[in-house]
């Protein structure tokens, strides 16, 4: 007698699994033509771009800029890591990256007439912001926004903005390391950029400078940032600690130097050896060290509190406990 109720129920509950299952397999084509037009158009922008990548790239022969390499990697995880579903987008999102993306490509032309490197490779990276806007709209811009914006540390730094902070830095960086050795007790003085030891002079020259280990923490800081979870005042302290975190490392391989050159024996090169071979691979994870305690401290700093309960006792005012 119950056959027919129960064949109707479960013909019912069938039906209501294949529109499950229809509506999964919709959302899962959305995400499948979503990041297929991403994809696309990220090949159309690299083929459009070629020129100015390639001239980018050779940048990164500069061991200013050695690490430039890592930039696109790193951005590609990072966006790997923070992925999200696209979602449906607003036209009016769309219409923002056609513009944004359309203003990029403008940049480039008058960049490219006017040879104007720089704002021709910075146009890349606006113009892929643009294509996640047409693409997954702000939703997407938000988690794949950071990745996408780390893309500038590839970019070389002009000549002129170079040499203004490059001056700067060598005369601090000598600044600071002659009157370390002094105050060690070293019969040490400062010439402009170079230090004169007993031994021999010791010239703070570009690469002893710290802009490219500077550049390359400061990256690294931003991607600490994106990567881990802490409070906003944390991130803004880690960010604005990069610079002087790499300028005291940098400061720590000059003054070695120094040492190794004051108290080395006649004949012997461990000096030569330390500042252009052991230098290279210590200075980071000294940098990395620093960051760490810098982040630990910053943990431990604040601590938070519970909201306290109240309770009521009897028919009066809530009491705190």
């Amino acid at each position: 007698m119950g056959g027919p109720a129960v064949n109707s129920t479960l013909r019912n509950d069938n039906t209501m699994n294949t529109e499950n299952r229809t509506s999964l397999s919709d959302e899962q084509r959305q995400e499948i033509v979503a990041w297929s037009t991403f994809g696309a158009l990220t090949l159309l922008l690299l083929w459009g771009y070629w020129n100015t990548l390639a001239h980018v790239a050779g940048g990164w022969d500069n061991a200013q800029y050695s690490h430039g390499y890592l930039i696109p990697l790193f951005a590609a995880v990072l966006m790997w890591l923070r992925r999200e579903k696209i979602g449906e987008v607003a036209p009016a999102a769309r219409w923002t990256g056609v513009a944004l993306l359309s203003g990029s490509l403008l940049v480039r032309g008058i960049s490219s007439y006017y040879s104007i490197a720089t704002f021709d490779s910075l146009s890349f990276v606006s113009a892929l912001a643009g294509i996640l806007l047409i693409v997954g709209g702000w939703r997407m811009m938000v988690w794949a926004g950071p990745a996408v914006g780390f893309l500038v540390f590839m970019v070389p730094w002009p000549m002129a903005m170079e040499r203004a902070i490059l001056d700067p830095l060598q005369k601090f960086a000598s600044v600071c390391s002659t009157y370390a050795l002094q105050t060690m007790g070293l019969d040490v003085y400062r010439e402009g950029t170079k230090i004169m030891l007993r031994a021999m002079p010791l010239n703070v020259v570009d690469a002893c400078s710290g802009l490219r280990m500077a550049t390359i923490f400061l990256a690294l800081s931003v991607a600490v940032v994106l990567i881990t979870s802490r409070p906003w005042w944390e991130n803004v302290v880690i960010l604005a600690s990069a610079i002087p975190i790499a300028i005291t490392v940098n400061v720590i391989r000059i003054i070695i130097t120094g040492l190794c050159y004051e108290f080395q024996k006649e004949g012997s090169d461990l000096a030569g050896i330390i500042f252009h071979d052991i230098a290279g691979y210590i200075m980071m994870p000294i940098a990395l060290g620093l960051l760490y305690l810098e982040c630990v401290i910053l943990s431990n700093l604040l601590i938070d509190v519970e909201p306290k309960q109240h309770v009521r006792f009897g028919g009066g005012a809530p009491r705190p406990i």
